[in-house]
């Protein structure tokens, strides 16, 4: 059984929501779950629950990592639940890591206590976004704001790797993020890694642009943590402007409910699609290590789904794939 260690801190709405999602998990997909918490926090959320004691553990910390901490301040505090949940990962005590915390700080204490993959200059964010193919892998998401060629040609390798193995896209599509498909379009960076990546074995496109994230052009787009969190973070946004923009429409005569109430199963469904929780989270890939960082303003189902992407990617062994690709590349 594949034993998942959980920071229960993490996270905008506090351990009841990280508690239920990971003890869902613990349920449906037959792992088991370390809960890492400060004092009673955590307890007092399980006596909420009905739960398989074998499957659920507890491991206390003292402190906790708050989501506006520096990695620098994160890396100080070696009792915190974060630090915790990595030191036990690191003496093999589970087999990934699962945090809704601060994202820098899970990249600084993830560098420090794991290290990187061989092959890997540095890891990355890496992201599943909603597309008319059924998901786009996106890095990275946000933890390297300037890279340099080499780097988004590992990227793009991580990327294929995780798209093959988890989505099950056989010879995904890849492509660099730039603002036209021409080759002359682009900066100096993404220029150089696509000269470098068109002499690899992947199933390059080139340049592609913001909306091929989601028309299933490509299946993996590569780019800097810059580009990579803003358009992410534009993507958020919109999705919440068009519910917020519908629901006002449905809501504002008679006839409008009605006709929401006739389709609203197929809204359901569309909106099921576009939810960010069915996706779990984001691996960071790279290190040497599973470490997978939920958004941080996580539901239960998102925590659940969290779970399972680490389970899946323990037992694809994603890593052990990145190492052999990259290995055979540098040779």
């Amino acid at each position: 059984m594949r034993r998942i260690i959980v920071d229960a801190m993490g996270g905008d709405h506090g351990p009841g929501v990280v508690v239920a999602g990971a003890l869902q998990a613990a349920k449906e997909y037959g792992v088991a779950v370390t809960l890492v918490s400060e004092s009673d926090a955590v307890d007092s959320e399980l006596s909420r629950h009905s739960y398989d004691t074998a499957a659920v553990s507890v491991v206390t910390a003292a402190s906790s990592i708050d989501m506006h901490d520096s990695p620098s301040r994160a890396l100080k505090q070696k009792d915190s639940s974060m630090r915790i949940a990595f030191d036990r990962l690191k003496a093999g005590e589970g087999d990934a890591l699962v945090s809704a915390g601060n994202s820098g700080a899970m990249m600084a204490i993830g560098m420090f206590v794991l290290g990187r993959l061989p092959g890997v200059d540095r890891p990355a964010i890496l992201t599943v976004t909603p597309s008319v193919s059924g998901g786009t892998v996106l890095l990275d998401g946000g933890a390297n704001t300037e890279c340099k060629a080499r780097q988004l040609v590992q990227f793009a390798h991580m990327g294929a790797i995780y798209a093959d193995k988890i989505l099950g896209i056989a010879t995904p599509r890849v492509g660099v993020l730039s603002n036209g498909e021409e080759d002359g379009k682009g900066n100096e960076l993404t220029r150089e890694a696509i000269h470098e990546l068109r002499s690899t074995d992947l199933n390059f496109m080139g340049h592609v642009e913001g909306r091929d994230i989601t028309n299933g052009r490509v299946n993996v787009v590569v780019c800097d943590g810059f580009t990579g969190n803003v358009a992410l973070k534009t993507m958020e946004g919109l999705g919440q402007f068009v519910s917020s923009v519908l629901k006002g429409a449905f809501r504002s005569s008679l006839l409008s409910r009605l006709g929401y109430l006739l389709c609203r199963g197929a809204i359901g469904r569309a909106y099921d699609r576009l939810d960010y929780a069915h996706y779990g989270g984001a691996p960071l890939i790279g290190l040497n290590g599973v470490a997978i960082v939920a958004h941080g303003g996580s539901s239960a189902k998102a925590i659940k789904n969290a779970v399972r992407v680490a389970a899946e990617a323990v037992s694809q062994d994603i890593n052990g794939y990145i190492v052999n690709a990259l290995g055979k590349r540098d040779a």
